[in-house]
């Protein structure tokens, strides 16, 4: 499959396709592990000898390795083929738990050796620093069957997405032997195929489209200089000529990323100004969000822009985390100066993303109104719909719709300060108007879950109630603020009364 690149980003068609991760297909395969953390505080130091006594309050346990992609791609909605092998052990148990958790399915495609230690990484932390890690995990290699199992699976199935992701971390799924045979059905069924590498031979990586080396990866596999623009472009150009890659994507933590590909592109991405708590597993979403943006038919210079911005926001995190689509949406208004203007839209648009987000799972809520002079009734209101759903829209009438039901003075504030207002609500997730005097064509359109009106309308007289109903859904009427009224506020100051 040949990779598609474009010279420049447009940051708000970008915006509008985030939601098209969600329901992309991406195959898996890589060492698979557990993380668990350990969390307490530290009052003293050990009379034993020099060391803190961690008086542990809680611990969180969570995939890792090539777990900790499926996390992040299961985080923007994207549905994976997932390889791996773990043992049959306790560890191995919980793991298997923890897949079939993130995938909604019974784990068939884990391999369990029988024998084997599940590699479990325990870190111990206080006050958000890492006090120690210790690993428990098997050097020994797989069983040949073990091996023949994992490479029959990725045959069988790598025909089925357009994305293969190999997660190397050593740990003996990823052999160069095993590697050579999943690399050639990859490319064979015509696979975009990632490699998140191990390692300083990266000839075992001969023929995939894009290698994710961070900055001392790039290093230690090149022998080169990494300080600054020209010596990290030449590293990259280095590796694709004598290890037979198309692609090289460095992360450089600071300085951002760096997408190289053997037809001369070049493109250098900023990294998002933000304060670093930690990175651990921030490789792991820069590969799942560019293997779920390549599934989603993104090119690639778009699919490294998404990558870029998901690992900005795993890093202002702590522990091994994930970035979700709406937080990757909202990064790329921010870094337009519209964190709110990507929540308006026509109708055309709000359709096409409610069915992405129902392929993702998401409960559609849907209320309307003027929102005119918002005030305490109105968010009260909003407040009420959005804990009935997962997103929330708001049809919101015109300025001419407003003026046929409420007279030629109104509204006082027009369409797009009013659009503006309710898309600057984090509970807001779309703002969409309508110029009929009801919403009933939005609600025909949109079919949401939940409808959601006042109080001081009854459930038959809701307009589209009956069509959301008929549809599966249901109507939730809001209770009414007492006191809050924007016909009265503006009587009240053409009166001149506070």
């Amino acid at each position: 499959m040949t990779l598609q690149t474009s010279a420049a980003i447009d940051l708000l068609d970008l915006v509008a396709r985030v939601d098209d991760l969600a329901g992309a297909n991406v195959q898996t395969v890589g060492d698979l592990m557990l993380d668990r953390f350990i969390y307490g505080h530290v009052e003293r130091i050990s009379p034993e000898g020099p060391i803190p006594v961690l008086k542990i309050d809680r611990q969180v346990s969570m995939l890792g390795g090539s777990g900790n992609v499926l996390r992040n791609l299961a985080a923007v909605g994207a549905s994976t083929q997932f390889v791996a092998v773990v043992g049959d052990d306790s560890i191995g148990q919980e793991v298997c738990k923890l897949v079939e958790v993130e995938t909604g399915e019974a784990s068939h495609d884990l391999v369990i050796e029988p024998g084997r230690q599940t590699t479990v990484k325990e870190r111990f932390v206080a006050s958000n620093q890492q006090l120690l890690r210790a690993d428990r995990e098997m050097s020994a290699s797989l069983k040949a069957e073990t091996c023949n199992a994992i490479v029959a699976k990725i045959e069988r199935s790598a025909p089925q997405a357009p994305v293969l992701i190999l997660s190397d971390y050593g740990k003996g799924v990823l052999t160069p032997a095993t590697l050579e045979k999943i690399i050639q059905a990859g490319l064979d069924a015509g696979c975009h195929i990632i490699a998140d590498p191990k390692g300083r031979d990266y000839s075992i990586y001969r023929g995939v489209s894009i290698v994710t080396p961070n900055r001392r990866e790039l290093h230690e596999a090149t022998g080169m200089s990494v300080d600054g623009d020209d010596a990290v472009v030449a590293a990259c150009q280095h590796l694709i000529k004598t290890c037979g890659l198309k692609g090289v994507l460095a992360t450089r933590s600071e300085e951002g990323m760096t997408l190289v590909t053997e037809d001369g592109l070049v493109e250098h991405l900023d990294a998002e100004a933000r304060e670093v708590f930690d990175v651990s597993g921030a490789g792991d979403t820069v590969v799942a969000v560019l293997g779920a943006a390549l599934a989603a038919g993104m090119d690639l210079t778009q699919a490294a822009w998404l990558a870029n911005v998901a690992a900005g926001i795993v890093v202002g995190k702590t522990g091994t985390a994930v970035a979700y689509g709406s937080e990757i949406r909202q990064a790329l208004l921010a870094r337009n100066g519209l964190s709110s203007q990507g929540k308006i839209a026509e109708l055309e648009t709000v359709v096409h993303r409610v069915g992405q987000w129902r392929r993702a799972g998401y409960k559609i809520g849907f209320t309307n109104g003027s929102f005119d002079l918002l005030h305490p009734g109105h968010i009260s209101s909003l407040q009420q719909s959005k804990s009935a759903c997962d997103r929330l829209i708001v049809g919101l009438n015109t300025d001419a719709s407003v003026k046929r039901y409420k007279g030629e003075s109104r509204p006082i504030q027009n369409e797009t300060a009013r659009a503006t207002v309710l898309a600057a609500l984090e509970i807001v997730d779309q703002v969409v108007l309508f110029d009929d005097d009801t919403p009933l064509s939005l609600i025909e359109a949109i079919l949401p879950d939940v409808l959601v009106k006042g109080a001081d309308y009854t459930v038959d007289q809701v307009v589209g109630g009956d069509v959301v109903i008929n549809n599966g859904g249901k109507v939730i009427l809001a209770n009414i603020e007492d006191g809050f009224s924007t016909t009265n506020t503006v009587a009240r100051i053409n009166n001149g009364k506070p």
